[in-house]
């Protein structure tokens, strides 16, 4: 007898090849990553729900198999962050966007490798209760339950304060290329794992439209040979914003382009690219408020924010930060002058402010914003291979042009004697 459901089809699938010792096979345009065989497979969640009764409100995931799950809280804003071994999340478009209970939404992804995170906006003051694993006999398939009970503020503020999330920083270890003098270009994607960004009326993540970009944009650089590019991550992946700083510095990247897309859901009609550089206080209003939500994307993915490079404490360091944003603002009008004819481009075009991933002292960076998701316009541009060819044609051309200025070839050098911009040991 066929089986009809396409949930149960997904479980179904997923248990065979998980039994098998097979990869799982995405079914109905979702997005499973296959596995390499022998290697250990990631749990498959296949359904989220929600139900609450009284006083408590219950998120039940649908997994092939059994996983530990732990569970902290955290204020500024009220979240709940439940840790999961790695899972590959086969979900619906709009899972987690709708409030039930003591839950606004929730988040979920991959957090670090072989962990992932399920981040819930509370509603209100709530502590984590049972959190329970059952079989269901019909079919296999393991549901993971967590409780969320009602609490007061103080008591919310003590279970939030117990907590230490602080995750381990990731140590960088950079491969010897002392051999190797070509620039090394440092390539983000903006967001990922538990933090997707933007949310396009069509159910499109912010994070897998700049990852996509950012893929094209290193295959269009390492193509000409001429130059050395990284990635800050490689897969859908979250990564703290003062960590994109930090394995830039510590690669010694000679160019930082930060990849995003803005939305504006109350103003659909405007569109164009912006291209931002760091500085203490904001050309606009508009920059100021752009840089403080994107700032705040750690706190989405339920970890505290690193401020990264401290703030200036002597005129050696100063002097280092100056020429080094000299340099970024000299190629971020060398990347206007050539994205003009192929994308169009904001009513301001460049502007600058406090974003976190360009507060590097001394590799010169820029924060590019391709578009708006909220533009009908710019997010079938934005998902068309052959716009995306255009725009990273015309990126690599501004990035020849500024290491053909043989200036732009001395990278900025950090003060021997400013501890206070050395690179953050984990």
């Amino acid at each position: 007898m066929p089986i009809r459901s396409p949930l149960l089809r997904s479980l179904a699938l997923a248990l065979s090849a998980l039994s098998a010792g097979l990869p799982a096979v995405a079914q109905d345009g979702d997005k499973a990553r296959l596995a390499t065989p022998g290697a250990t497979q990631a749990a498959v969640a296949i359904a989220a729900d929600l139900s609450t009764t009284g006083a408590t409100t219950k998120l039940t995931l649908t997994l092939s198999r059994a996983i530990d799950a732990k569970a902290f809280v955290m204020e500024r804003p009220d979240r709940a962050v439940i840790d999961l071994a790695e899972v590959n999340f086969q979900l619906g478009a709009e899972t987690g966007r709708k409030r039930d209970g003591l839950i606004s939404s929730f988040r979920y992804g991959l957090f670090a490798p072989g962990r992932s995170r399920i981040v819930v906006d509370l509603a209100q003051p709530a502590s984590v209760g049972r959190i329970e694993t059952v079989t269901r006999a019909r079919d296999g398939a393991v549901l993971l339950s967590i409780e969320f009970q009602r609490t007061d503020r103080e008591g919310f503020r003590r279970a939030a304060v117990a907590s230490d999330p602080a995750p381990a920083q990731r140590k960088i270890v950079s491969a010897p290329e002392a051999t190797d003098a070509r620039p090394l270009i440092m390539v983000d994607a903006g967001h990922g794992g538990t933090d997707p960004g933007a949310i396009a009326a069509t159910g499109v993540f912010e994070k897998d439209i700049v990852f996509g970009f950012a893929q094209a944009l290193v295959t269009r650089l390492e193509a000409n040979g001429r130059y050395r590019v990284r990635m800050t991550r490689d897969r859908d992946v979250f990564v703290p914003l003062s960590e994109r700083v930090r394995i830039a510095r510590e690669a010694k990247a000679d160019l930082f382009v930060s990849i995003h897309a803005d939305s504006i859901s109350a103003a659909p009609q405007v569109r164009g690219a912006t291209i931002y550089t760091g500085s203490e206080k904001a050309t606009d209003a508009e920059s100021a408020k752009l840089a403080e939500r994107e700032n705040r994307a750690d706190a989405a993915a339920g970890t505290e924010s690193n401020e990264g490079p401290g703030h200036v404490s002597d005129i050696l360091q100063e002097l280092t930060l100056r020429e080094t944003r000299t340099f970024s603002s000299g190629f971020a009008k060398g990347l206007m002058a050539h994205l003009g004819p192929v994308m169009e481009m904001s009513a301001k075009p460049h502007r600058e402010a406090g974003f976190m991933v360009l507060r590097s002292p001394d590799v010169p960076s820029v924060l590019v914003e391709l578009g708006y998701l909220s533009s009908k316009r710019d997010l079938d541009l934005l998902q068309s291979e052959g716009w995306r060819a255009e725009v990273t044609g015309g990126m690599a051309k501004a990035i020849d042009a500024f290491f053909g200025n043989r200036t732009s070839l001395t990278r900025p050098q950090p003060p021997r004697r400013s501890a206070a911009i050395a690179p953050v040991s984990p």
